[in-house]
């Protein structure tokens, strides 16, 4: 922007002219041993006055904040404002105008100019819209001050004070004339100390100068005292306020001023222009009205600007703009080349960059783009009519003036408040679109056009930075044009001072930190690509002023990316361009490096036929000699493309120790570069098993004609050197192919590590390190075989790493053998043994190592014993001891399984070393070992009521530890029934009951307590044997429906496996606990007590036991005998009885007294026992329904004692 006037640019905000605020003379220098004395507070005050007030606001291009903070200028209090009016001519009485205006005779723009930068500036330096006058109010001295409030006023001080008021007033009003002549608030400032702020005579001296100076009652007058920094800043803040609506109407005056003579303007205009007069010819035509127009409009929308309206100052930019178009497409209006030409063209440039700025303060991205882009076409357009076209360096100088510019509004911007957008493609919502939007919301979905969307300020230096390369371009063609025909064009002087390249220079780095800053990384190596052709451009354009040492620093940096991403196409101008600096630098070194390098990536020129490089190669290497002689120059390519296509293919991909394996080594030179002709001496073959190289010396004698060349190495020995002989030179396209054996002593991957061709010439020796496994860009790796040379025949090995070379020893030769009985017994020590056979020619030293797999099984616990180590997952490091050729080692592996029967997994590995170090093997086995049971139980469980009588609820038994209530529990008789299920049969040794009493439960007796140890058989598969025990019950206080009793003991079997040739396998145990017990619940019961049989006529009791086993609940229980005619008994007792009251845990007994009449099975009187407590009183549905009734009570079992059993069963 500095090609153009910063008064169009700058943003426009009121003015305010400040005077009285005259630095303070400095201090006098003082002694060092005097003290210093005491600043004034009103020097102190002044200063900070002076830079708050600065401060506020500074003149700056992007400010969109629309605050009340003026643009302070610092004045002197005689200033004066320069005339509104100047006569034109010498009668008083004839017409005046405005010095700046094209109609007076004096002013720069008479008679056909626009606007001039002295008019902006008039408003923004000379004339303000308020003025401040700071003036220090006289306070008499102390001796004239009273000493306390009842002393008298001293003679002097009212006529002293009054005036000193007199002579302020008289200034302030001399200021005031002055100031409403233009219509400027005047604003006064008296400076006063505290002191004279509590005087109660401050308020009439204030009176008296309001009046006296004419001031007016609203923000014309303050009273300031020295106050603290904080308190000053209040005071700025409050007076920009008072003051900001007066400088509104200020600039709003002038506005309608404006508008007025724009409109009486409009009203008196025509479109006819009258002829100039005879003899006049040569004099400039006056204004026309499209130029006066453009000057109201401009006038109006700086006014607008100065009032912080924003929007009204774009439409009036924009009005000027188009009538600016309108008199830049007619030559008559303004002709080109012209004085007034150049102005309207700085002024039409300087309206477009106000309407993108403010465009861009209210984020309207895209209208600002337009305006840019519009204003470049439009002009452009006009520009080829003017004969300045793009064949001129002015157009492109213009061109790049414009996108400089507008790239340095975007860089303000974004420094203060400015957000670019961010353009990402908006993908189309859920709902379908209406059949029209469809094929919009498609393309959006495609991508942005970058020429719509507002880019970074990076973006447009980089354009100004093209646009400028052009200029140079027009302006060298137009230097050959001038030194052949000797001619001359208007301002070619000027341009021929112009510093092109550095211009660009700027511009491209600009763009380049630009580009850095908003561009996301694309690469790992902190710099995207964009910003890498920046940069290229850049060293290009040193290269171009001859500042070779600095393009080569930026063409090192570039280079470093470009080969890691393999950036070829890139690369290769740039290389060639590198290598014309190292040239003019006159660095051989880097010649050479360079020359290298560009060999691999072929002709650099289309009219090249590939032997360019290698002649200048050789004439550098021919005629130039390297800095130091005594070591080699290496030439590093590993970043970059490989000059020729290399591979390594070894026959095998796995060998054992001392073993050799052929290999093969092609090197193919590239088929568009020549490079037969250049001298390579020798070639060193690395191996990845040997330090010492295998070296291939250049043979001139053996040139062959043969697209493919073999060179036999032979067998290649492990430590020492090798040496060979061979042709080394390619032909475009031809391969070497070097073949030989290697081996190697000790176990490794074996490849080619690393190949290095070195090349000679007078004092030059450069090493060139190949790649082993390289092929340039766009060739696909393959790996071929040469069977035949005569013809030419390959073979494809049918494998992968073809390159590398697995070598191992050779592995043992070891038999291992795994013995067991399947299927394996739950419980049992289950054998299996481990055979070891050695079939090697070497002793080895065998380990056993053991691996039992976890399982899914629901409590199995399995256990792995070897000798006297115990396991449950894995054994590890067993010695079977060093082993002999043709010797075998049986080792005992014991499996013991727990739980529930399945699968059992065992990984057994034997792991063999010799006396060699890390010459080992191993041997994996898994061995699946089904698991069964070898018995089977089955439990019946029967619950029996208990016959004693209940202790009552007063029985002091019932509380001592040792008690054992069997009441409600009663009795359980659990029967065992034991099956062999397994296919080997098993000898019993013992089968016993291992009782484990709780505190509700107890075994009571076994039918194995006595003969337990007699029980000694051999049980086939299919046998059963039977057992049963009685448990007593002792239920909890309060148990729960689902509460159960634990198991009160197990059966423990002590078994032998009987093996198939009738032997017995090692001891086993297993155990069947009882099941759990679940008596069921009770809570009123009647017994039942009946003897089995009677006889005629002889008397028998019958015996009902009522017990009430609720823990809370009383029982009201009615007992009815119920005899009919048809019974076979007399019944002697009560027919209906009412039971008192049964407590919880109480019962009660009734007998009755039966006769027998007949013989044979008869039936029992039935009796029936009902529960009253638990009856229920039911309301009738109805008012008018009789009153509820008692129903009847709920009936309670009656359980008779001769069948008092409930049976259970369950399985183990």
């Amino acid at each position: 922007m500095n090609s153009y006037p910063p008064e169009f640019l700058v943003q426009l905000a009121p003015v305010m002219f400040v005077a009285g605020l005259d630095p303070p003379p400095p201090p006098e220098p003082v002694p060092s041993s005097e003290a210093r004395p005491a600043q004034d507070p009103f020097a102190v005050l002044t200063v900070r006055l002076r830079d708050a007030l600065l401060s506020q606001r500074t003149t700056a291009i992007w400010q969109p904040e629309k605050s009340r903070i003026f643009q302070t200028v610092l004045v002197e209090k005689d200033v004066r404002f320069p005339p509104r009016k100047v006569p034109i001519s010498p009668d008083p009485h004839g017409p005046a105008h405005s010095s700046l205006s094209p109609l007076t005779p004096s002013s720069p723009l008479h008679p056909d100019g626009l606007v001039a930068p002295i008019w902006v500036r008039k408003h923004t330096a000379l004339v303000p819209s308020v003025f401040v006058l700071f003036i220090r109010l006289y306070e008499s001295p102390p001796h004239h001050m009273p000493r306390s409030p009842l002393d008298p006023p001293h003679p002097d001080r009212d006529a002293e004070e009054r005036r000193r008021d007199a002579e302020m007033s008289a200034e302030i009003a001399l200021r005031k004339k002055s100031t409403n002549e233009r219509g400027i608030k005047l604003t006064v400032v008296l400076l006063a100390s505290r002191k004279l702020l509590d005087d109660p005579t401050l308020d009439t001296r204030l009176t008296f100068v309001r009046r006296q100076s004419g001031l007016d009652y609203r923000a014309a007058l303050f009273v300031l005292s020295p106050v603290s920094p904080g308190e000053l800043s209040d005071f700025i803040k409050s007076l920009h306020q008072a003051l900001y609506e007066p400088a509104v109407e200020y600039y709003t005056s002038h506005s309608k001023r404006v508008r007025r003579k724009r409109n009486r303007h409009a009203q008196a205009a025509s479109s006819y222009v009258p002829p100039l007069p005879l003899g006049a010819a040569g004099l400039a035509r006056p204004l026309r009205p499209e130029g006066w127009t453009v000057r109201y409009e401009y006038k109006m929308a700086c006014f607008a600007e100065f009032r912080g309206e924003f929007e009204v100052a774009l439409k009036h930019y924009q009005d000027a703009y188009s009538s600016l178009l309108t008199m830049f497409g007619s030559t008559v209006i303004l002709p080109p080349r012209t004085k007034r030409w150049a102005e309207a063209k700085v002024l039409v440039d300087c309206i477009s960059l106000k309407v993108c700025k403010l465009y861009l303060y209210n984020n309207e991205h895209a209208l600002a783009l337009s305006q840019h882009t519009i204003h470049t076409r439009r002009f452009s357009d006009f520009s080829r009519g003017w004969g300045i076209g793009e064949e001129s360096y002015e157009f492109w100088s213009w061109i790049a003036r414009q996108h400089r510019a507008f790239a340095e509004l975007l860089e303000h911007g974004t420094n203060v408040t400015l957000v670019l957008p961010i353009h990402k493609p908006v993908l189309p919502g859920p709902s379908p679109a209406p059949p029209g939007l469809a094929e919009l919301d498609a393309l959006r979905v495609l991508g942005l056009n970058p020429a719509n969307a507002l880019q970074h300020p990076g973006f447009y230096y980089y354009a100004a930075a093209r646009a400028t390369e052009r200029r140079r371009e027009q302006f060298l063609a137009l230097l050959e044009t001038i030194e052949a025909s000797g001619s001359t064009f208007p301002g070619f002087a000027n341009e021929k001072k112009v510093d092109h390249l550095g211009i660009v220079v700027e511009l491209y780095t600009k763009a380049y930190e630009l580009f850095k800053k908003h561009s996301p990384l694309s690469n790992g190596h902190g710099h995207g690509r964009l910003t890498l052709r920046i940069v290229g451009r850049i060293a290009e354009t040193y290269y171009m002023a001859g500042k070779f040492d600095m393009a080569v620093r930026f063409f090192e940096r570039i280079a470093k990316t470009y080969r890691q991403e393999r950036w070829g196409a890139m690369l290769r101008p740039l290389l060639t361009t590198w290598y014309k600096c190292a040239q003019q630098l006159g660095d051989v070194e880097l010649s050479v490096k360079i020359l290298a390098e560009m060999l691999a990536h072929g002709a650099y020129e289309d009219e090249d036929d590939g032997t360019v490089l290698q002649e200048d190669l050789l004439s550098v290497l021919k005629s130039t000699v390297p800095s130091s002689v005594e070591e080699p120059l290496p030439v590093d390519l590993s970043d970059s493309e490989p000059i020729f296509d290399t591979s390594v293919v070894f026959w095998s991909s796995e060998a054992h120790v001392d073993q050799r394996v052929a290999f093969q080594l092609s090197i193919s030179a590239p088929s568009d570069v020549l490079i037969s002709a250049i001298p390579f001496s020798s070639l060193a073959i690395y191996f990845s098993h040997k330090e010492e190289p295998v070296l291939v010396h250049h043979k001139p004698d053996a040139s062959s004609t043969a697209r493919i060349q073999r060179v036999d190495l032979g067998d290649l020995p492990l430590e020492v050197a090798s040496e060979s002989e061979g042709y080394l030179r390619w032909e475009k396209g031809g391969t070497i192919l070097f073949a030989g054996t290697v081996s190697s002593d000790v176990p490794l991957t074996l490849t080619v590590s690393r190949i290095v061709l070195v090349l000679r010439e007078g004092s030059w020796v450069v090493n060139i390190p190949i790649d082993p496994f390289s092929v340039r860009d766009g060739l696909i790796p393959t790996s071929r075989w040469l069977i035949s040379t005569d013809p030419i025949k390959f073979v494809s090995p049918q494998r992968g790493g073809t390159a590398d070379l697995i070598v191992r020893y050779r592995p043992h030769r070891l038999q291992v053998s795994v013995e067991h009985q399947s299927p394996a017994y739950l419980d049992e020590e289950y054998p299996i043994v481990i055979g070891v056979n050695n079939e090697d020619d070497r002793p080895l030293d065998v380990l056993l190592d053991v691996l039992l797999q976890p399982t899914e099984i629901d409590e199995a616990v399995n256990t792995i014993c070897i000798d006297d180590e115990h396991s449950q997952s894995f054994i590890k490091g067993v010695a079977l001891g060093t082993i002999t050729p043709g010797r075998t080692t049986l080792k005992t592996l014991y499996l013991k399984n727990t739980g529930g029967v399945g699968d059992r997994v065992l990984d057994i590995s034997i792991q063999s070393s010799s006396h060699v170090a890390q010459d080992t093997s191993e041997v994996l086995r898994t061995l699946l070992v089904p698991t069964v049971s070898s018995m089977k139980i089955e439990y019946a469980v029967g619950y029996f009521h208990s016959r004693g009588p209940l202790s009552g609820l007063t029985d002091l038994r019932t509380y001592e530890n040792d008690y054992w209530d069997d009441g409600e529990g009663g009795e359980a008789l659990v029967r065992a029934r034991m099956v062999c299920m397994g296919p080997w049969g098993v000898s019993v040794e013992t089968v016993r009951l291992v009782r484990k009493n709780g505190p509700h439960a107890r075994v009571l007796e076994c039918s194995l307590d006595e003969d337990e140890d007699d029980v000694t058989s051999e049980w086939l598969p299919g046998d059963e044997f039977a057992a049963m025990c009685r448990v007593s019950l002792s239920l909890e206080d309060e148990p729960g429906e689902a509460d159960a009793i634990s198991s009160p003991g197990e059966y423990e079997l002590l078994w032998r496996r009987i093996l198939p040739n009738g032997d017995h396998g090692p001891l086993s145990t297993s155990r069947f606990p009882l099941p759990n017990l679940q008596p069921p619940r009770t809570g009123i019961i009647a017994l039942l007590e009946l003897p089995s049989s009677a006889k005629l006529h002889a008397p028998v009791h019958a015996r009902l036991t009522l017990r009430n086993h609720d823990s809370s609940r009383s029982a009201n229980l009615n007992v009815q005998l119920e005899p009919d005619a048809a019974d076979s008994f007399l019944v002697a007792g009560q027919r209906s009885a009412r039971v008192p009251t049964l407590l919880p845990g109480a019962e009660a007994r009734l007998v009755w007294t039966l006769i027998p009449i007949e013989c044979g099975f008869v039936r029992v009187p039935r009796i029936r026992v009902t529960d009253k407590r638990k009856a229920r009183l039911t309301s009738p549905p109805g008012a008018e329904q009789p009153p509820a009734t008692e129903e009847e009570g709920v009936s309670v079992r009656v359980f008779d004692l001769r069948r008092d059993e409930r049976v259970e069963n369950c399985q183990c």
